[in-house]
């Protein structure tokens, strides 16, 4: 055991503390050669002497300062405390007087740099511990005969000493950069003026200082890079923080390892340099490009998104994956030509259009596209080709509207302008032939009419009156028609019986066509609150669409089913052709061979649903002719404007 005076005749205990093997088998080694020292014991980090400092209580502990998961500074305060007698040497290979200082202030009893000869080195730690004995003579070693190598003995142990010295003695302390040399654990064991100036003291302030309690809370970024070089084997690695004394300036450091000719970590130097102004301007940077960012992948009214310059898509925003129906996982890497339709991608259309950008600058065109379930939307695209500062080419960036909204409201006002064009001819027709007849017939009975013939005369009044009737049901159509478009049609109830509604009806159509054969038949009656002029024009359109278009004889039936009637106009022509059935209540379908408006069966579905009803249409088949059937409630200012629904099927077949 320690104690203050060393007893005479007993030989001083050492234990050596140093990270590396080969220095720490050296070292022990000639301690016990010198004859000097009793070696109890050797370990390898700060953390190994402590715990041999309570163990064995030494003399004497040769302590290595850099080492790693704890260096010698920061496991010197323990030692002391666990074992008061014991000397502790510090063991480095800086000559830095402030480290000595250092040291000392933390209460080592030596400090012996790494660079003194190996053959030295237990006479000096003789005369650290207080050695009074005078150490044995060694004899010199004899050479051979012959022997012609000059070298001392000694020379090749020294040499792996010589790998620990300071592996670099250049003037860093006029660096404009910050620069320490630090041990394995981050203790700064050399500092430089620029340094000591951005901590804002002198550089022998710093020595033995962690830097990590410089790093204004980024000391785990400190760990992590020293981790990396002296556990993964890492030559470079860098981080950032602010100045303890100002937190407007960042430094970025970047630790390099010193290390042996073996590889193994020494020391790491530390270079420190002010990146303030490089910080706020990339930080500016930084916040606009994130705000342009954000901007686009907010956007969903477009899609947004950008394609390296074989077509494949790198990023993607909601705007395109609203349109597209893709999430960014499942298209980013994928080539855009995915969103073309399958003839277009055979033509390589999708490559043309790369290859028009990238010549022009830029490309727009409309056309299909693809979205991910298949279904084709109507695309307005601007492809732009995108270059860096060096005029490199590095992708394209591309814009897509979905249009299809906007090409359907022009495909409908295109298909309106038709229609108003179609409904002025037909109208300018369906005007010159009654006003003709009208016309013809009255100058011939007003210039001949004594030499006309009874039935010649009443010719001329059946003419004159059915033109009248069509130029009346032409002018009634067209204000209907009007009034629904503006949504002003307006339905006056009243108490009505189905069998007078019908009945009027079919004596209408046989004084506006005199000859005309109409059967009717009312299964039951029933009193029905509807506006009887609006029903009556519905039923009008009806019968004259079966004179025109059908064949003889027209029927007509009425019955009384619960709350409900139902209403069947047929004939037994061969119906309305199938390409027809899905527009042939839709204003201007169907104006047939007569070239009438087209607006008769369009009247007659509103007019059903003014009143809460609906109309349909049942194709003739086997034992069945082809019919309209209407379904009306019998009170149609209690239905609410919903459509009572019934099938038709029936009504057509007694038809």
């Amino acid at each position: 055991m320690s104690g203050g005076r060393i007893e005479r005749g007993r030989k001083p205990t050492v234990v050596v503390v140093d990270d590396s093997d080969e220095v720490r088998n050296l070292v022990r080694t000639r301690l016990r050669l010198s004859g000097l020292f009793d070696v109890v014991g050797d370990g390898r980090d700060g953390a190994d002497a402590i715990g041999l400092a309570f163990r064995h209580e030494p003399d004497l502990i040769l302590l290595d300062i850099s080492m790693p998961v704890m260096d010698g500074l920061e496991a010197l305060p323990a030692i002391l405390t666990l074992a008061p007698e014991t000397k502790v040497v510090m063991f480095t290979g800086f000559e830095e007087e402030g480290l000595a200082s250092r040291a000392k202030q933390l209460g080592a009893a030596g400090f012996v740099e790494k660079s003194v000869r190996i053959e030295e080195l237990p006479m000096r730690l003789w005369r650290i511990i207080g050695g009074r004995a005078a150490p044995p003579e060694r004899r010199p070693r004899l050479r051979a005969v012959g022997d012609d190598d000059p070298t001392p003995p000694d020379a090749p142990e020294q040499a792996v000493l010589d790998e620990h010295l300071e592996r670099f003695r250049e003037l860093f302390d006029q660096a404009a950069i910050g620069m320490a040399t630090m041990t394995l654990n981050g203790s700064i064991v050399r500092a430089n003026g620029a340094l000591a100036a951005f901590m804002d003291c002198e550089p022998v302030d710093l020595i033995g200082v962690d830097y990590g309690e410089l790093t204004r809370g980024k000391g785990d970024a400190l760990d992590h890079g020293l981790a990396v070089i002296t556990t993964q084997g890492e030559d470079l690695t860098l981080f950032e923080h602010q100045l303890p004394t100002n937190q407007d300036r960042t430094v970025q450091v970047t630790l390099t390892p010193i290390r042996d000719s073996n590889g193994a970590a020494l020391y790491v130097f530390a270079q420190v340099q002010d990146i303030s102004a490089q910080r706020h301007a990339e930080d500016a940077l930084r916040r606009s490009e994130e705000r342009f960012r954000l901007l686009v992948t907010a956007v969903e009214e477009y899609a947004i998104y950008m394609l390296d310059p074989t077509g494949h898509v790198i990023s993607w925003n909601a705007g395109a994956q609203r349109i597209k129906q893709y999430a960014a996982s499942e298209i980013i890497g994928q080539h855009y030509r995915v969103f073309y339709p399958a003839e277009e991608q055979a033509d390589g259309h999708p490559e043309h259009n790369l290859e028009m950008a990238l010549a022009h600058g830029h490309y727009s065109e409309e056309g299909w596209r693809v979205r991910k379930d298949g279904t084709r939307f109507w695309a307005s695209v601007v492809l732009t080709a995108i270059f860096d500062e060096a005029g490199r080419h590095f992708g394209f960036s591309k814009v897509t509207r979905d249009q299809t909204e906007a090409r359907e409201r022009a495909e409908e006002r295109r298909r309106a302008e038709e229609q108003q064009a179609h409904l002025l001819a037909v109208t300018a027709h369906e005007l010159r032939t009654p006003a003709a007849v009208i016309e013809g017939s009255a100058q011939t009975l007003l210039v001949h009419a004594d030499q006309l013939t009874p039935d010649e005369r009443d010719q001329f009044l059946s003419g004159i009156r059915g033109s009248a009737h069509r130029l009346n049901r032409l002018v009634s159509d067209l204000t209907t028609a009007s009034r629904l478009q503006t949504d002003t049609l307006r339905i006056h109830a009243e108490d009505v019986s189905l069998r007078s509604l019908l009945e009027s009806a079919v004596s209408r159509a046989r004084v506006a066509h005199p000859g005309l054969d109409v059967d009717l038949e009312v299964l039951s009656d029933a009193t029905m609150r509807v506006d009887p002029s609006r029903i009556g024009q519905m039923l009008d359109n009806l019968l004259d669409n079966a004179n025109l278009h059908g064949w003889p004889p027209i029927a007509m039936t009425g019955e009384a089913i619960g709350d409900s009637v139902r209403i069947s106009v047929s004939d037994a022509g061969p119906g309305v052709p199938e390409e027809l059935h899905d527009r042939l209540f839709d204003r201007f379908a169907y104006a047939g061979p007569t070239g009438a408006t087209g607006l008769g069966l369009y009247l007659v579905r509103e007019i059903a649903r003014g009143h809460g009803g609906e109309v349909r249409y049942v194709p003739p088949a086997e034992g069945r002719r082809a019919a309209f059937v209407i379904t009306l409630p019998t009170d149609s200012t209690s239905s609410n404007g919903h459509h009572a629904g019934t099938d038709g099927a029936v009504d057509a077949e007694r038809a």
